[in-house]
């Protein structure tokens, strides 16, 4: 099989205990995502989730700037059809990054992995200084107009990030200073449809450091926009899970 590269001696027990750098395989890279959500509360505990819709039935989970892997697991199928397992991690701490990929394989044929995961970088979140979080706009939107999320502080932070409930995306900002004394930066989302609807916190940061303040108070965002074509063209607005209110 010219798809599957010579294995080095780093199977133990039928597990991989090692990343074997040359064992990229040519299949597609699983997706990996954070449950309940990416921001981790510092000494906190959350679990990964590596899923993959090409029939993989074991899962392997790297930290980066680790040698060790965690033990492989084996897959569960989920209701749309694809494999997953889930990876308990903590408690997580502020004193370095939190950043995973993982990888999928057949149980049958452990020498081909799939291609990493698209990296996730976890968010420790502590109990200093919480930001502002406010938009210019107010916080009813009509869908198609421009959204700007600010986050600011008088702390002096060098850097923001944005969370939305049950997203798991975590955009940064560099601050600005619009003026002394206080920093902020700017999360423009473009022109919102329904599914920017939802719960908003933003964290701020020092320079390099990987902790981060404690989040500010949540910013609800009610998005009114039309029924999809065909539907009755009634106005909606949309809760904090992303649901039809109303």
């Amino acid at each position: 099989d010219t798809m599957a590269p010579v294995l080095p001696a780093l199977l133990c027990l039928g597990e991989m205990r090692r990343l074997p750098p040359s064992l990229l395989g040519s299949y597609g890279k699983p997706s990996l995502s954070a449950l309940p959500s990416p921001v981790v509360t510092s000494g906190g505990n959350v679990t990964l989730q590596c899923a993959s819709s090409q029939g993989f039935n074991r899962f392997l989970l790297i930290k980066e700037g680790e040698d060790e892997s965690s033990p492989a697991l084996d897959g569960q199928r989920m209701l749309d059809g694809q494999n997953h397992a889930l990876f308990p991690v903590g408690p997580v701490t502020p004193g370095h990054r939190w950043t995973f990929r993982c990888y999928s394989f057949y149980r049958h044929t452990p020498r081909v992995w799939s291609a990493p995961s698209d990296p996730l970088e976890l968010l420790v979140s502590g109990l200093s200084g919480k930001p502002s979080l406010l938009t210019p706009q107010g916080p009813v939107i009509t869908s198609g107009q421009n959204l700007t999320l600010q986050c600011r502080s008088d702390v002096g932070y060098t850097r923001f990030a944005l969370s939305k409930e049950g997203g798991q995306d975590l955009p940064q900002r560099p601050a600005r200073r619009p003026q002394e004394g206080l920093s902020q930066a700017d999360f423009p989302l473009g022109p919102v449809s329904t599914v920017h609807g939802g719960q908003y916190r933003c964290y701020g940061g020092h320079g390099l450091s990987s902790e981060w303040s404690a989040p500010s108070e949540p910013l609800e965002l009610l998005v009114a926009g039309e029924e999809p074509a065909g539907q009755s063209g009634t106005r909606l607005c949309t809760g904090p899970t992303g649901e039809p209110q109303g």
